[in-house]
């Protein structure tokens, strides 16, 4: 397997941390979010999108999207499983891992802010931007953690909403977000941070990492 992203990139960092926790390898390529090479043809061509990360298989197929990827890694290795078996608690980590990917890191990432700077806004509005979008949502997936027990997201063993949590916490704090009111989402991710899966994935572990 071959995995484009980027260091600094939240999904890709998704990727990583489901990769080491199924204790897969894979080759890594590194596309340089900042100098636009997301968005030349040839990376175009792996993920339309102009994104990372994408995951290119065995047989040449091309997996985007880092849930879906993770998703996918969980059903041909299922141990240890990323989801739990009951389908209630399924659909409760997913709409967890959902609504950091599709709530807060969608309306936050580098595309996005580059949208609000094109609009005329200077770079400290940008930042701005991005610090109420993932206060606001990180409010939210506090409260969603506040009746389930731990020491992981959901339970005693870490999975697809903890993958989801500790890229978002990063980014949090390159945002200045105050997370003292989030003791949950701490504890979760000082029980990820032991794990070496987390601890190698992390943005400044990466051998593109500036």
């Amino acid at each position: 397997m071959i995995l484009y992203g980027y260091w600094r990139s939240s999904a890709a960092y998704r990727v990583r941390i489901a990769l080491n926790l199924k204790g897969l390898r894979a080759e890594h390529r590194f596309v340089h979010l900042r100098k636009g090479e997301q968005r030349e043809e040839g990376h175009r061509a792996l993920n339309p999108q102009g994104l990372v990360p994408a995951l290119v298989l065995e047989d040449g197929a091309v997996l985007t999207q880092s849930l879906a990827i993770c998703e996918y890694l969980d059903e041909i290795h299922p141990e240890p499983p990323l989801l739990p078996r009951e389908p209630v608690a399924r659909a409760r980590v997913r709409a967890f891992a959902q609504t950091v990917a599709a709530e807060i890191h969608a309306v936050q990432n580098l595309k996005v802010l580059n949208r609000v700077k094109a609009l005329g806004h200077p770079q400290e509005a940008a930042n701005a931007w991005a610090h109420d979008v993932i206060a606001e949502g990180l409010a939210a997936c506090e409260a969603l953690l506040r009746d389930q027990p731990g020491p992981f997201c959901f339970g005693a063993l870490p999975g697809l909403a903890d993958i989801a949590l500790v890229p978002q916490l990063y980014n949090a704090r390159r945002f200045n977000v105050a997370l003292g009111a989030m003791p949950r989402l701490l504890a979760a991710e000082a029980a990820c941070g032991a794990l070496p899966a987390f601890a190698e994935a992390a943005p400044e572990r990466q051998p593109d990492a500036e």
